[in-house]
């Protein structure tokens, strides 16, 4: 081979090698409702994604890499999640997320374990962002799940607790969703109620299809038959936005305790009828934030607009935390990620986080807040593109006061 050859050789190879480093990334499947009811929800949760990720990629991505998401419509069907799951790894995506549903995480959880364990060196790691039933961190605790959001079980004490200094409770009406995450509400409310408030009447317990019900008036007219002053939901994206919708049109003035009325949607519905009677507990608090949140709402705002509120911030807290990890290890390797994640510890947006180790749980402030009227001071930032409402702080909870304990037992793969 001649010199000439040879240097065409060298450039072909320079070339091949420049093509691959564009193309190097690494890839985050996002499996959530994009189409159907819960469209809203799925749209607004990719949108954060799509924003956190521009700003590590602005700033040269991850090792090198760029990151790049994958958006896959899982119609809320657990089913079709490990359809899209098993055609993430087939693409070669070793990272996905999801959050809209319990009943969608469980098989996505169980997915990835059976993958993991026969594709050893396809192996996944499911970065949990919204789905909080309590099974996940405890019997059903996977080395290859972690949850960003604090369970549900978690989130009740904290309501609950809060309930139980308001002394004018005395008829409570628990309506929510028919799967796994409704059941689990309805459970431990139940419970929660006889332990920190015996006096009170439990006057309903219902469940209702979930995103099927497109007219709530029924369920309201049994919520005002109750006699209730007092209603716990769990309900999220359309159901709660319809509910909500439904008993203010019905003059209900009950209370509603609730962990989603701020998510897209929710405070639009709400509407000066819920002033002062609508709760939420959130690790999402605007008003009164660090400066570090302060200066990621304005960048969201200032992309997306004042009608939108990046209020998942466990989404960025998963990407710091991905982005740490990687960076520690010099690795995109899912195993060595996960083991580096186990315990970490940093500053988040509203206080300091960890993810447990025992149970990949995220442990980070909760805070019990009530719909209001923006006054500058207290209510600063308006919620969901309102003018003139937000919420109001009531009680911020540090995160180790929010930790409960697990009954996890994790296996862990030999690294």
């Amino acid at each position: 081979m001649n010199r000439i050859q040879l240097s065409r050789w060298g450039l072909v190879l320079l070339l091949a090698c420049s093509a691959s480093a564009a193309r190097a990334q690494i890839k985050i499947g996002y499996i959530d409702p994009l189409s159907g009811l819960m469209a809203a929800t799925g749209d607004h949760g990719l949108r954060e994604l799509q924003f956190a990720v521009s700003r590590i990629n602005e700033r040269g991505g991850i090792l090198g890499q760029k990151l790049e998401i994958v958006a896959m419509d899982n119609k809320l069907s657990p089913q079709e999640s490990l359809t899209l799951l098993n055609r993430a790894v087939d693409e070669g995506i070793r990272y996905v997320t999801q959050g809209n549903g319990s009943s969608v995480a469980a098989a996505l959880i169980d997915g990835v374990n059976k993958n993991n364990a026969r594709n050893p060196d396809k192996s996944v790691l499911f970065l949990n962002y919204a789905a909080v039933d309590p099974d996940f961190t405890n019997s059903k605790c996977s080395f290859w799940h972690f949850r960003f959001d604090a369970n549900s079980d978690m989130k009740l004490q904290a309501i609950i607790s809060s309930m139980a200094s308001d002394k004018t409770i005395k008829k409570v009406y628990i309506i929510g969703q028919d799967y796994s995450f409704g059941q689990q509400v309805s459970k431990t409310a139940k419970e929660l109620l006889k332990q920190k408030m015996p006096g009170v009447e439990l006057v309903g317990d219902e469940l209702h299809p979930l995103a099927k019900v497109k007219d709530f008036a029924p369920y309201v007219a049994k919520l005002k038959a109750s006699g209730a002053d007092s209603i716990i939901t769990g309900n999220w994206g359309s159901d709660l936005a319809l509910l909500i919708r439904a008993a203010k049109d019905a003059g209900l003035t009950a209370k509603f305790y609730t962990f989603y009325a701020g998510v897209v949607g929710g405070p639009t519905a709400i509407g000066e009828a819920g002033v002062d009677r609508v709760k939420v507990v959130s690790y999402y608090q605007p008003n009164g934030a660090s400066k570090k949140a302060i200066e990621y709402i304005e960048a969201f705002k200032k992309k997306y607009g004042d009608t939108e509120d990046p209020y998942t911030t466990s989404i960025p807290h998963a990407l710091e935390m991905l982005e740490k990890a990687m960076t520690s290890t010099k690795s995109t390797d899912p195993a060595k990620v996960a083991k580096a994640m186990e315990g970490m510890k940093f500053e988040g947006f509203f206080g300091p986080v960890e993810m447990r180790a025992d149970d990949h749980q995220f442990i980070q402030p909760l805070h019990i807040m009530t719909f209001a009227r923006r006054d500058g001071k207290k209510v600063k930032f308006n919620a969901d593109g309102t003018k003139d409402f937000g919420f109001r702080e009531d009680v911020k909870l540090d995160g180790p006061a929010t930790a409960l304990p697990t009954s996890c037992q994790m296996a862990r793969p030999s690294m």
